[in-house]
């Protein structure tokens, strides 16, 4: 494997080849009974979440009454017989959240005698999980990957980088990783990524996490914060992507020679899907059912469009690809769910035994303003560097960070955002390096290293919008 030149000695050099080219296999497992089950029961809890909302939206929240909540127990279940074929590290992380968080809970139950609705902690961030779920099924939108096969050949120059970084982050924001993976793959098709090329699709797509109602990171902080004002959110989060992409884009052509650099075509065609999904979650938000969450609407809309697209090829078609999706496509999220599913449990651990101990009077900060967000981003950021999962850190701060209003929230969920999106591009362990240095053949320190001045100027930048919004 070539290795690249420091940031110094690349200055108008060519971009050496860093990796290797698209493996041919996905991370998408055989199918066994064990794991069909599994897709079945991912599947299951995904529906009972539908089912509910629409009974929420039309009986009036009949079922917020309910002690027994079978979704998170659908999932867990799910994630139970997948955890065979989890990878040791992420069974290593998974299963620490979860024995801290369960730790806790006992503890807390043997120590202060506190009343755990111990029937409940299987849904720790299960809606966050449904959405998960929901959100995949967009991938089978007819003719996506047919149209961006077929485009024109790939541009070079500063022209086909910045269509790199503009196609991963806009189809990423809605598709996530697979979109991830459909330029990477048509990039390294003849030769592996150059840093320039690994640099914008790292980049491009983890700055989805500032703004996309689609992405995890969204969906986390919602669960958290469900009182946060998505429009500010999203301005904020939109001004902070173009500065990541004219900050990458200007450095990246300062530091390499691009002249041989290809680079995804983009075209108007190609905006169209998340413009159009983006907007469909707006209507539906504020006019159709403006009393339902931006993520209970992302659950239920983005497989009900799927569904009504591959319909009109009919009911054969339809019925092949869903069952191929819920049998192949939902074990192959094994590691996301599940980290989802446990940080959830470390979050009711934490914020269960915190206020046990202090009889629910201490908090980590009295007040959340600029100067205790700041703090948050920079901490998290931190723990990224090191290896932990921002939903990790942010887990942590929600646990024992009280927030009074709507301005906390919203300032929380910047903060929260910002750090997912900074420090899933420089963490050598972040889901979408580790995707990257599993396809493509990548070191993970050598994308941290390239990425450290980015996300110190990004950190900045993000400092300062939380000081504007707070």
């Amino acid at each position: 494997m070539a290795t690249p030149e420091s940031p110094q000695a690349a200055s108008r050099n060519a971009p050496a080849s860093i990796g290797k080219p698209a493996r041919p296999i996905t991370n998408t497992p055989l199918v066994t009974p064990r794991r069909a089950l599994a897709g079945l029961c991912l599947l299951a809890g995904l529906l009972i979440r539908i089912a509910q909302i629409a009974q929420q939206t039309l009986v009036n929240n009949a079922l917020d009454s309910l002690t027994f909540n079978p979704v998170g127990y659908a999932m867990w279940l799910g994630v139970l017989l997948l955890l065979p074929d989890l990878p040791r590290r992420a069974r290593i992380q998974a299963g620490s959240l979860a024995g801290i968080g369960a730790s806790l809970l006992v503890l807390t139950w043997l120590m202060f005698d506190t009343n755990i609705n111990w029937l409940d902690l299987p849904n720790s961030n299960g809606n966050v999980v449904t959405m998960l779920v929901g959100v995949s099924f967009i991938g089978l939108v007819s003719g996506i990957r047919r149209h961006h096969q077929t485009t024109k050949q790939p541009a070079t120059g500063k022209y086909g980088l910045t269509g790199t970084w503009l196609g991963v982050h806009l189809l990423g924001s809605v598709l996530n990783l697979s979109a991830l993976f459909m330029i990477g793959d048509r990039l390294s098709r003849h030769a592996p990524l150059t840093t320039p090329q690994v640099l914008a699709l790292n980049r491009g797509f983890c700055a989805a996490a500032f703004w996309s109602p689609f992405f995890a990171a969204m969906a986390v902080v919602m669960g958290l914060a469900p009182q946060l004002s998505y429009p500010q959110v999203a301005i904020h989060g939109l001004v902070l992507a173009t500065c990541s992409a004219l900050l990458s884009l200007v450095g990246i052509a300062r530091r390499f020679d691009l002249s041989s650099t290809l680079g995804f075509s983009m075209s108007p065609a190609s905006l169209f899907m998340p413009i159009s999904m983006a907007g469909l979650v707006m209507v539906f938000h504020y006019q159709l059912t403006p009393a339902l969450p931006i993520l209970a609407i992302i659950t239920f809309l983005l497989p009900g469009i799927a569904l009504l697209l591959n319909l009109t090829k009919g009911r054969r078609w339809t019925a092949t690809r869903f069952k191929r999706h819920t049998l192949e496509r939902l074990p192959a999220m094994r590691g996301e769910i599940s980290l989802f599913l446990c940080a959830g449990l470390l979050t009711q651990g934490l914020t269960a035994f915190a206020d046990g101990a202090t009889n629910g009077s201490w908090q980590l900060f009295s007040d959340f303003g600029p100067i205790q967000a700041s703090i948050s981003f920079i901490a998290i950021i931190t723990s990224s560097l090191v290896g932990l999962h921002p939903i990790i850190g942010i887990s942590v701060l929600a646990s024992v960070t009280e927030l009074a209003n709507e301005n906390q929230q919203t300032l929380f969920a910047l903060a929260c955002l910002a750090a997912w999106g900074v420090g899933t591009s420089v963490g050598p362990l972040s889901g979408t390096n580790l995707s990257l240095q599993g396809r493509y053949g990548i070191s993970g320190s050598l994308i941290m290293r390239q990425n450290l001045t980015y996300a110190s100027v990004m950190s900045l930048l993000v400092i300062m919008s939380l000081w504007i919004q707070g």
